[in-house]
């Protein structure tokens, strides 16, 4: 089994910054992907970045790319955003699961563990 504890989230103004965090404890040997997903007003839970540990390889929701950065320190995996919009308000998770092929999907399917959630508010 693998935990995942999210922190970072907080209250921000339109155009800021904000990195989030989330640390993996427990069977980590078991898991090749990690990602960040977020749940919004809609109550839809959208894939946004997910790194595979193997070659670093990373991937990117369209309707994010080139505002957020995904990286890793070791168990930690971090979510660096900018240019941050009220629409990107909402519950932030991580996430973590094996996936084959070498690249990992951002569906939700994908993925057999989540951390608890980290809230972003961001004000205009």
């Amino acid at each position: 089994h693998v935990q995942l504890v999210e922190s970072g989230g907080g209250s921000v103004q339109a155009g800021g910054s904000l990195t989030l965090s989330c640390t993996a404890s427990g069977n980590t040997a078991g898991i090749n992907c990690m990602a960040w997903f977020r749940q919004g007003l809609q109550n839809e839970r959208e894939g946004l970045a997910a790194r595979y540990s193997g070659s670093g390889d990373v991937r990117y929701a369209d309707s994010v790319r080139g505002r957020l950065t995904i990286s890793q320190d070791k168990k930690t995996l971090y979510l660096h955003q900018s240019d941050l919009r009220p629409e990107d308000s909402g519950t932030y998770y991580c996430a973590a699961g094996f996936q084959l092929g070498g690249r990992c999907r951002l569906g939700q399917t994908f993925y057999k563990y989540w951390g608890q959630g980290t809230q972003v508010t961001v004000s205009s």
